[in-house]
């Protein structure tokens, strides 16, 4: 194998490996380990490192998950992709899309912006933070759009509309809803949508969403704690 060796695998949380296991015997998975093997031949830096590629499924594991949160593909700038979407190690500052998520935060449930990007507060209380596609090139957003993780991670979304426990879809910009809506969820979960929360569209209805506030709402009814959005 290339980069999806059986040790990076191994990273990958227990639940969901019994859930995706197969996916990795399949002729798209394999196309896609032949593209990121010729990348790493080639010489490109490709985001993120490898034990992290699969960090949002080691973090979150499937019976955990109450809210998932699509983007479309990790951060391509030097430090900042580790795994969870929108998401920056601490040390690194928050990317504009992130700053603009802050800013919601903010106005809807007032909670003072973080000192730092890292989401994994989030994650470990059931935040499925999830890219739709899940490594890049650096400097080179989309550059591994079409290789195959789209295939694997429109498998992961499926399992999570398949489960009869309610989930909350939080889908921000085209490509989040077009990752979702094939799908066909049942009408049991929460599914809320806004343009990206990207500076190019953030305030054509991403700014005034509500959605963090609505989502705690939806699992309170539910009888669930609600999500602590700090970012302690």
């Amino acid at each position: 194998m290339a980069l999806i060796a059986e040790e990076e695998i191994a990273y990958m949380e227990a639940s969901w490996l019994g859930l995706l296991e197969t996916e990795f015997e399949k002729p798209y998975m394999r196309k896609l380990e032949a593209f990121l093997g010729e990348e790493k031949r080639s010489g490109a830096v490709v985001y993120p490192p490898f034990p992290l590629v699969f960090n949002a499924f080691c973090q979150t594991p499937f019976e955990k998950v109450s809210v998932v949160i699509i983007g479309q593909d990790p951060y391509h700038g030097p430090g900042q992709a580790h795994g969870l979407s929108f998401s920056v190690p601490k040390g690194v500052p928050a990317p504009p899309s992130l700053v603009n998520i802050y800013k919601e935060l903010k106005s809807d449930l007032g909670l003072a912006i973080p000192s730092h990007g890292c989401l994994l507060h989030w994650a470990k209380q059931g935040v499925l933070l999830l890219n739709a596609t899940l490594t890049v090139r650096a400097g080179e957003a989309r550059s591994h759009h079409g290789q195959g993780w789209e295939v694997f991670t429109d498998r992961v979304v499926q399992l999570l509309c398949e489960r009869k426990e309610p989930l909350v879809f939080l889908l921000w910009g085209k490509s989040a809803l077009d990752k979702f809506q094939h799908f066909g969820a049942s009408k049991h979960h929460c599914v809320l949508t806004s343009p990206h929360p990207s500076p190019l569209s953030a305030h054509a209805g991403f700014f005034g969403c509500r959605h963090f506030s609505k989502t705690n709402d939806f699992l309170q009814k539910l009888g669930k704690s609600p999500i602590d959005w700090s970012v302690p």
